[in-house]
């Protein structure tokens, strides 16, 4: 189980099952929502518990998928694509170790020009097939 919330605590979630390795997104839309690449694990529904939902603001920012953040504080925390049986949680939510390791880069073709990508993870200029 794994805990986590926004930085003023409005908003909290606990994922009652392990989390699977982070992706990196850096398409134009996730650096503006997180103020950088944006990191998350791909949780499944039914596994995530959101406690403060008063507090949760979702925009969104395409046809299928919305982006949620907390109306206090203005954490971003989630990637919510409509389809899925899954949400993304941004890694930078949880508390203590999350027992994972970074799995790949997506959209790298729209990178800001101020950093490199240097870990040697596979790259990809869309998404690769999910699970």
């Amino acid at each position: 189980m794994h805990s986590g919330s926004c930085l003023c605590g409005a908003v909290t979630l606990t994922v009652a099952d392990s989390l699977p390795n982070p992706n990196f997104c850096h398409c134009r839309m996730c650096r503006k929502h997180s103020g950088h690449h944006f990191a998350s694990t791909d949780v499944p529904r039914t596994a995530l518990t959101i406690v403060g939902e008063e507090k949760l603001t979702w925009f969104q920012s395409s046809e299928n998928v919305r982006r949620g953040f907390c109306s206090t504080c203005g954490s971003s925390l989630f990637w919510d694509r409509s389809d899925r049986g899954w949400i993304a949680v941004a890694m930078g939510a949880f508390h203590g170790p999350t027992e994972t390791n970074a799995n790949l880069h997506i959209y790298v073709a729209d990178k800001g020009d101020y950093y490199e990508i240097a870990d040697g993870l596979p790259q990809y200029h869309t998404v690769p097939p999910h699970d």
